[in-house]
């Protein structure tokens, strides 16, 4: 998503002489070796390249042992097989210095044409460098040393017309040109090849960053509408709650009458929420590691007590173990559950009372809020709230639909039901540390 990443080049491939750029060589930049494999892939090209130059050695050798081969062991001799060894050596470096590896191999097989009727099995060396060089983008190196060797091996062939006919000379040196024009385009469509799926791999990277930049945006924009959308429409209205409620207030004082009690929690509730409103906006507008707000909510759960003894349901608060700083995740799950709870109380429990506790234990807080109140059903609300008279499965609505999320946000455990005596508990554990596996949320009797 998010993303992303500006990605470092990596160091590429070892550049040998011969591999330096000419006017000649095509214009492809090398793929940069996989950091895992790229220190081990020079080894085992060495190793395949001597391995092929090798077997090539010995088919050459052995080609002029078999009996009734035109050029024995005797007419070879010593400097034959030397010039046939140098040859086939020349392909262990046909990759890391494809260059030389074609000069060598050319003037050792040419070298051996001259001393020795020549034979198609010794172009074979000619043939693979020439492919490698082309390979290597090397073009105009590999078609005039073609063209060499080939001059070379014509004129030795017309030198020696008695033993063969003119045709039968057109014959092998045709073949064989036919031979280094394929080995030649090869060794192009080859390197075609690696620079187009290169291309491709860079164009599929490319993409991905793409997509992942057009998310994150799309999801920036997506923030600012739900910020200009909760700016328009809850705002304004909170706001014109807390000035009417302010003005009722002001008034009461100006006759000389009580301010009700109803009237001032109203007023402080709602310059609450205009509060916790803009900082809501704050972290849509600006997303960030630190989303959640800086300031510990827990320890103003004693406001939110304090608060409902204002609107007329006496409550208290007890505080057990050691109150430390909590994870912010976990700070604002508890102050919003103990924030519901008190509310649903005060909505839902009819005359009662209410009793909160918030508990630091090693590893878990746990929140408990209970209540004593026979419940109001009928009530616009009632479904979210099951009374003791109703002893089935408790029906949720989106009070304690918004606990479970948060719990399970957290992969904690929440229990919220009526109590054995009657009246409705919630009660809440939220790890403090990561949780894994599957949170675990009760309904029933707490």
């Amino acid at each position: 998503m998010h993303g992303d990443r500006a990605r470092q080049a990596s160091p590429g491939p070892p550049v040998f002489p011969d591999q330096k750029a000419s006017p000649d060589t095509d214009v492809v930049a090398p793929a940069p070796p996989d950091s895992r494999t790229g220190a081990r892939r020079l080894p085992r090209t060495y190793a395949a390249d001597a391995a092929l130059a090798g077997v090539v050695a010995a088919l050459l050798a052995g080609a002029t042992l078999l009996p009734g081969a035109p050029s024995g062991p005797a007419r070879v001799g010593v400097v034959g097989y030397l010039l046939l060894t140098g040859g086939s050596a020349a392909l262990a470096v046909r990759r890391t210095a494809p260059v030389t590896a074609l000069v060598v191999s050319a003037a050792c097989m040419l070298a051996y044409a001259l001393r020795v009727p020549p034979e198609t099995a010794t172009a074979v060396p000619v043939m693979i460098t020439v492919f490698s060089a082309a390979n290597a983008g090397r073009r105009v190196w590999a078609a005039s040393v073609s063209a060499v060797y080939l001059a070379g091996v014509l004129l030795v062939e017309l030198s020696d017309l008695g033993t063969r006919t003119p045709r039968e000379v057109v014959d092998r040196v045709g073949l064989l040109l036919g031979w280094f024009v394929a080995a030649s385009v090869a060794g192009v469509v080859s390197r075609q090849r690696r620079a187009y799926l290169r291309q491709a791999e860079q164009r599929a990277i490319e993409a991905e960053r793409t997509r992942e930049e057009a998310a994150l945006r799309r999801a920036g924009e997506e923030r600012l509408r739900i910020a200009r959308e909760l700016h328009d429409s809850l705002t304004h209205s909170i706001s014109i709650i807390k000035v009417q409620a302010g003005v009722a207030a002001h008034l009461a004082r100006k006759r000389g009458e009580d301010v009700p009690p109803a009237l001032l929690a109203i007023q402080d509730a709602s310059a609450d929420a205009m509060r916790e409103l803009r900082a809501t906006l704050e972290v849509l507008r600006e997303p960030g590691a630190d989303d959640a707000p800086g300031t510990a909510r827990t320890d103003r759960i004693g406001e939110l007590v304090e608060r409902a003894r204002s609107a007329g349901v006496p409550a208290t608060l007890a505080v057990t173990g050691t109150p430390r700083a909590l994870p912010p995740e976990v700070d604002l799950a508890a102050y919003r559950i103990v924030q519901e709870a008190l509310t649903n109380v005060a909505r839902h429990a009819g005359p009662a009372s209410a009793s909160v506790h918030v508990g630091y234990r090693p590893g878990v807080l746990v929140v408990r809020v209970e209540d004593d109140g026979r419940g109001l059903p009928g009530g616009p609300s009632a479904p979210e709230r099951p009374g003791p008279e109703r002893s089935g499965a408790a029906r949720t609505g989106v009070g304690l639909t918004g606990m479970r999320e948060r719990v399970s946000a957290l992969g904690g455990r929440l229990q919220a039901g009526p109590g054995p005596d009657g009246g409705f508990t919630v009660h809440a554990e939220l790890p403090l540390t990561g949780v894994t596996g599957e949170s675990r949320v009760e309904e029933g009797a707490a």
